[in-house]
């Protein structure tokens, strides 16, 4: 029997919610280990990029049809979009520095990040995918948005205060 959501109450949803998020990193996670197992870490690299260059947009708009957020709504519009991405049930995320033309983002808890920390591992060089990434998220809400990196693994600095940094102004 297929279970019928509109009877859930609200932690049985917010339930859902944080598991649907969990299972979707935990098959990025392994379907990226995958591919480096069977092709190496450069190419594994190249083709999550391709994969995250792809769903970024499908995520940008499908999260501004659900909330509303209009095309070309400028920074407000991708603070709010920012917010309901898939991760950010799972991540603690922080915006600093706002002006009327510019905000930072900073990944503060990044949960893939944080295992690895966790496990005496290096952080995983996720700066070249970021870059497509957010990229790709911030030009879906508004074309205008210039996205630059603060900071991103492997660069030394991250793990610090946060995992990874970016800026994006119009």
């Amino acid at each position: 029997m297929l279970q019928d959501f509109s009877n859930l109450d609200k932690d049985q949803l917010l339930g859902i919610i944080d598991d649907f998020a969990k299972n979707w990193l935990a098959h990025d996670g392994l379907w990226f280990q995958a591919a480096e197992q069977q092709y190496g870490i450069d190419k594994a690299i190249e083709l999550d990029t391709k994969a995250w260059e792809k769903f970024t947009v499908l995520e940008a708009k499908r999260i501004m049809k659900r909330h509303s957020i209009l095309e070309d709504s400028g920074l407000e519009g991708l603070k709010r979009a920012l917010g309901f991405r898939l991760y950010a049930v799972l991540n603690k995320q922080e915006i600093r520095n706002e002006t009327e033309n510019s905000f930072e983002f900073y990944m503060v808890d990044c949960r893939v990040q944080s295992a690895r920390h966790r496990k005496g591992l290096e952080l995983f060089p996720c700066k070249s995918v970021g870059i497509v990434e957010y990229t790709g998220f911030a030009r879906t809400i508004d074309k205008r948005i210039k996205t630059d990196v603060i900071c991103c693994p492997p660069d030394k600095e991250a793990g610090n205060d946060f995992f990874c940094g970016w800026k994006f102004s119009i």
